[in-house]
């Protein structure tokens, strides 16, 4: 049992929390019994397991020889306010696509929660595929892996350079909506094709003008009360969802 803070492994677990280490290591920490199951099930690479001491693992943990700290040592390393006990270092990888058709743009999304809500929206709602420009935060920070409950684990996602990848998607087919607030028609006017790519942009700045300019449409959806603008990420869902429908 690993009692000591200052044990090794306990260090190199906690540099997971940084995306430096992250990058280096090409590993990723997983926290709570649900994302660790989702992993597994999913056939994801988990390289190491991590159980506090006072806590009952499923019999589909035992083949991983779970490695065990105190509580004390569990609470220090994790990031959960309320941490069940255990954890894992998995290894990244990408998700395979199969069909694509529909596409999830995000453009400098800097909120971990709101980009992990996105992707778990973008599976629930059935699009193939979710695309990511490179100012958007690491979706392997651990706050985005919770937000997504899981389905960082099996929807493909990829840090692109979004104005190119935009091209090439034309190119085959589909029509860009971008979600935005001037020069825009409500998305309920909006047509929509048999392949469709939408970009959702930064919470605050909105979408940088590049990648806007590069959509073919741009829609918004309709204030009926007070509220100023929708939360990106409940836009983001809002828009999925009617494209889909």
């Amino acid at each position: 049992m690993i009692t000591s803070l200052q044990n090794q492994n306990i260090k190199r677990w906690q540099k997971l929390h940084k995306q430096k280490g992250r990058k280096l290591s090409g590993t990723f920490l997983v926290e709570g019994f649900h994302l660790i199951e989702e992993a597994y099930r999913s056939n994801w690479l988990i390289e190491e397991m991590i159980v506090a001491e006072d806590v009952d693992i499923p019999h589909w943990c035992e083949p991983y020889a779970p490695v065990v700290v105190t509580t004390q040592v569990m609470q220090h390393m994790t990031r959960t306010e309320s941490p069940q006990g255990i954890a894992a270092v998995v290894r990244m990888q990408e998700v395979e696509v199969h069909v694509c058709d529909t596409v999830l743009l995000l453009d400098a999304i800097q909120d971990p929660g709101n980009l992990g809500t996105m992707i778990r929206t973008a599976d629930a709602a059935g699009f193939d595929m979710v695309m990511i420009g490179e100012r958007t935060t690491d979706v392997y920070n651990d706050k985005v892996v919770r937000a997504t409950q899981g389905s960082l684990f099996h929807m493909p996602i990829r840090y692109v350079n979004l104005p190119e990848r935009i091209s090439v998607l034309q190119e085959d087919g589909f029509t860009i909506w971008a979600s935005a607030l001037t020069n825009a028609v409500s998305f309920h006017k909006a047509e929509a094709s048999d392949k469709m790519g939408l970009i959702i942009g930064n919470e605050g700045a909105g979408i940088s003008e590049e990648v806007l300019d590069s959509a073919d449409k741009i829609v918004n959806i309709p204030i009926y009360g007070q509220a100023e603008s929708l939360n990106a990420s409940v836009a983001a869902g809002i828009l999925m969802y009617a494209l889909k429908s």
